[in-house]
């Protein structure tokens, strides 16, 4: 994995941790986003924790390079932030990261985090999910223009089953495919076959943009509360 963090000490304490690990290893650090998307054309690491506010080129920024690169499909980016309700996270959700973590973070829950980006889940709690995502994607946060429009996500959910549409809310409402294989009495397996499907008609990378496409498109909206 690589570390991308304008605090050195920050970086050298996630390298310590993540070096303990007998199935991880830090192949690379960078102090801002241009040397991070260096890095992960030449390292091709599974993942790049990454912090939201670098000088220069920044994490946002950075998130947009690497998702864009064909070449780097299977590389997941996890943003590091200070605070769990930030705009920048939703921004950098829609440029493709897979999720984000704050620096607070205790470090089982970053490890953790780390596995489960490189599995290709995504790193969204339901907290997380119904608060920040509902709050900024379904009331215009971001930029204007940003994604497809309204027809062009008409046909892709349309391409989509009744069942899937199904699991797409769910996974919208931050719940794992057990939780979710639990809701719908299926098993998990059956689940993450839904899910991938979804992703594959949707064009999603990974599980975290089905929750930007089902936001912004409208399928999900916010609740009042």
């Amino acid at each position: 994995m690589l570390l991308a963090d304008d605090q050195a000490l920050l970086r050298s304490a996630f390298r310590v941790l993540v070096d303990s690990e007998p199935d991880m290893v830090v192949v690379g650090e960078a102090a801002d986003g241009a040397r991070a998307v260096e890095l992960a054309r030449a390292e091709r690491a599974d993942v790049v924790l990454m912090d939201i506010r670098m000088p220069g080129t920044d994490g946002l920024a950075a998130t947009r390079m690497i998702s864009a690169d064909p070449e780097l499909s299977a590389v997941r980016v996890v943003m590091l932030t200070t605070f769990e309700v930030d705009e920048y996270v939703v921004q950098s959700l829609r440029a493709g990261a897979s999720g984000f973590l704050g620096k607070g973070a205790e470090p089982e829950e970053l490890l953790n985090a780390i596995r489960i980006a490189a599995a290709g889940e995504a790193l969204l709690s339901p907290a997380a999910t119904k608060g920040l995502i509902a709050t900024f994607l379904a009331q215009g946060g971001g930029d204007a223009g940003e994604g497809p429009g309204a027809t062009e996500y008409a046909e892709r959910l349309a391409a989509l089953t009744g069942r899937e549409r199904e699991v797409l809310v769910l996974v919208a409402g931050g719940l794992s495919n057990d939780r979710i294989g639990e809701r719908l009495a299926v098993s998990p397996l059956t689940v993450k076959t839904h899910v991938n499907r979804a992703m594959a008609k949707l064009g999603a990378r990974d599980r975290a943009q089905l929750v930007v496409v089902a936001y912004e498109s409208g399928l999900v909206r916010p609740r009042a509360d």
